[in-house]
């Protein structure tokens, strides 16, 4: 078992060690390197990429030691009498420090009367004091604080991004994780780097080896077997309705996510596309797939013969994708999906 978790290890502790917020970076760099620091930040953006840390970053960089550092969680500290408390503590002079800062994480958990409250030092700040709220819930936000603050959009992070970092934790940690395994974990986490080492944390305190395989993957983290996700792609290639509708049926059984099933779907189905119109791709997405999957879309591409495995079908299941979360019956979009490519072939 590990101590300590992931996602805490391998916090980013400087800007260099930020992933996927370049954007934010720069910015943030070149107001530090030219003393232009704004009273208030706003940082909106999806669970797990980054929001806090960067917050910590530039706190450090501003020379802010740990004694005039304020955390404060909004989800438990949301009301009048917190941020009453707040304001009066940030009109006190730093210790040791130029600046004063104070981070408000789940900033929008605050309530009205709060925000009525921290709205009065937004208005006339103390010149030593700096607020960074960080939210995942713009809309929350009041405009009149919004309007007073440099807000920063945090992206989710590419699966890309994601997977290139599990395998490097997994690494530093002593585990060989091929790139099929880190790809279904940076599926799994949606774009949050905390996520994403979380779902690693489980596999390497519960696999056995120190060489992860995708098997393993898929069974502590109850994602979708590969073969479920092979068989429907096998479906429409083959114009075999009840195969398709057997294999989903099968991953509602299992109690399987719908929505991350149908997600691999795509992503594999892509796959097999880029493999059709660009065969010289292949040794590339050799990096990205187990060797087993790379030969089973090569097999399905050849022998596709009614060209069924194209793009249209793939626009098909996106449109369903969207679909998803409103279905009252999960696998509902999945199988009009199906016949829908199936029958527009006829």
């Amino acid at each position: 078992m590990h101590d300590l978790a992931l996602y805490r290890k391998y916090r980013p502790k400087s800007f260099k060690e930020v992933l996927g917020q370049d954007h934010i970076v720069k910015v943030l760099e070149s107001s530090v390197e030219t003393n232009k620091v704004s009273h208030a930040y706003l940082f909106v953006g999806s669970r797990g990429t980054g929001k806090t840390s960067v917050a910590r970053i530039f706190a450090t960089n501003i020379g802010v030691s740990a004694n005039d550092l304020y955390e404060i969680d909004a989800a438990s500290n949301r009301g009048i009498e917190d941020i009453k408390l707040l304001r009066d503590g940030a009109r006190v002079l730093p210790f040791d420090s130029k600046y004063k800062v104070y981070i408000i994480d789940e900033a929008h958990m605050l309530s009205k009367d709060a925000w009525g409250a921290l709205l009065k030092i937004l208005e006339e700040p103390p010149k030593h004091v700096i607020f960074m709220l960080a939210t995942t819930e713009l809309h929350k936000v009041p405009e009149t604080i919004i309007s007073r603050c440099q807000i920063f959009t945090f992206k989710k992070a590419s699966d890309a991004i994601s997977k290139k970092m599990l395998i490097d934790v997994a690494k530093k940690e002593g585990f060989e994780l091929d790139a099929g395994s880190a790809e279904l974990l940076a599926i799994l986490a949606d774009g949050s780097f905390r996520d994403g080492l979380g779902e690693l944390q489980k596999i390497l305190n519960f696999t056995k080896g120190k060489k992860i395989k995708r098997e393993d993957v898929e069974k502590i983290t109850g994602a979708p077997k590969t073969t479920l996700v092979n068989d429907f792609i096998s479906a429409i290639a083959e114009k075999n309705i009840e195969k398709g509708i057997s294999a989903v049926r099968e991953a509602s059984e299992a109690n399987l996510d719908m929505k991350l099933y149908f997600k691999l779907i795509i992503q594999k189905f892509r796959m097999a596309i880029i493999l059709r119109y660009a065969p010289k791709l292949k040794e590339g997405m050799a990096g990205d797939l187990r060797e087993a999957d790379l030969v089973f879309l090569q097999e399905v591409v050849k022998g596709d013969k009614e060209g069924m495995i194209r793009s249209p079908a793939l626009a098909v299941l996106l449109e369903a994708y969207q679909n998803v979360d409103n279905a009252f019956i999960a696998e509902l979009p999945l199988e009009i999906a199906l016949v829908k490519i199936i029958n527009q072939s006829k």
